[in-house]
């Protein structure tokens, strides 16, 4: 009697009926295609979001450096494999810090709003002022410091059609932080009505760009700085270039993890491969991932107080400390003396450089 063959549906080769998996490729022969497969097959396959993600937890955000170290001795089975466990917990701390993006945009478009409409407020005191042919700065500073010290110019405000819609708050900072020397305002009022003027006409952006300063012989960058003021001034909101810069950070990620780990290799340059050192740098901005996704986590249902989260925080760099001490199995001294090394190159010369780098390119590419 002669077993029956059947036909891998995935590498097309046969194998026998007797067989639950393709001896090929794996596959398993009766795999229906269900919700259930498909989600567990998606999550288990590219996240490994198994048994093995609980054993790895746990000791990741209670045993400093374990992981790490156990990786390296060769249990690669038993727990979470490094790499992955970055990708997982990135892609839910991302999710959950969408939330944060979103209010963050609608706060800076609401302070921009409020800022321009103040400044709006000291173009109208100024050109009333200057229509009452009052020319030289002096004697403007002068009447307006004599007014201030009698109280009348809060009357003056109040009287203005535009001012008297301002709350009392609103003129107490329009009159602390208000600039009455006249050249300087005359010269930034004139450019900014000349270009309102400007896009009040539909001119050109090209005629616009040029009043504002732009040459032919600028170059690309400085052309596009010209390019993103003008847009920025037109919308009014910072949201789309603060967006743009959370938006970086993901992939800017993919340098500084790498760059972490080159100065762990430069401060132990007898302990490993500069793989060794990768891996620990994965596990333990996996654990700086999952602190910041549980503070974001715990906010977003209940605000709790600003100094407990700078603890939790501040907690990251002491774990950073019993990680190194565990791992490298250094002496306290030597620990301590590479981690604040560590932190400062990372947090004084590396996180800088990359954040200014990433505004230029959120304002240029926004």
């Amino acid at each position: 009697m002669t077993n029956s063959k059947h036909t891998c549906k995935n590498c097309e080769k046969t194998y026998s009926d007797s067989f639950a998996f393709c001896p090929h490729c794996g596959q398993k022969r009766n795999d229906q295609l269900t919700l259930k497969v498909l989600f567990y097959n998606t999550i288990s396959n590219y996240f490994s979001f198994d048994a093995r993600f609980f054993k790895s937890f746990f000791p990741l955000m209670l045993k400093p450096g374990f992981l790490a170290k156990k990786f390296i001795e060769g249990k690669r089975l038993l727990y979470l494999h490094p790499a992955q466990m970055y990708l997982f917990i990135s892609l839910v701390f991302f999710f959950l810090f969408s939330f944060v993006e979103k209010d963050q945009a609608q706060q800076l478009d609401a302070t921009l709003a409020k800022t321009m409409k103040k400044e709006r407020v000291v173009d109208s005191l100024m050109t009333t002022i200057k229509n009452d042919s009052i020319k030289q700065s002096a004697l403007l500073g002068k009447i307006l410091k004599d007014s201030l010290e009698r109280g009348e110019l809060r009357k003056t405000f109040k009287e203005h059609k535009v001012l008297s819609e301002l709350s009392n708050e609103e003129l107490d900072s329009i009159i602390s932080n208000a600039q009455f020397e006249t050249r300087d305002f005359n010269s930034l009022s004139y450019m900014t009505k000349k270009i309102d003027s400007l896009i009040d006409s539909n001119a050109s952006e090209d005629i616009i760009l040029k009043e504002m300063g732009m040459t032919e012989n600028d170059g690309y960058f400085t052309k596009r700085a010209y390019s993103q003021s003008l847009k920025f001034y037109q919308s009014k909101k910072g949201s789309g270039i603060l967006r743009s810069f959370y938006g970086m950070i993901p992939i800017a990620m993919f340098f500084l993890l790498p760059i972490f780990a080159f100065i762990l290799k430069m401060l132990h340059l007898k302990r490993g491969t500069y793989a060794h050192h990768l891996v620990f740098s994965f596990y333990y901005f996996a654990y700086l991932f999952t602190t910041f996704s549980i503070i974001i986590a715990i906010n977003l249902i209940w605000d709790i107080y600003n100094w407990i989260d700078f603890l939790i925080i501040m907690s990251t760099s002491i774990y950073l400390l019993l990680a190194l001490k565990y791992f490298y199995n250094q002496g306290w001294i030597k620990t301590f003396i590479k981690w604040c090394i560590t932190i400062f190159i990372f947090l004084s010369i590396v996180t800088p450089v990359t954040t200014v780098f990433l505004i230029f390119y959120a304002f240029l590419f926004y």
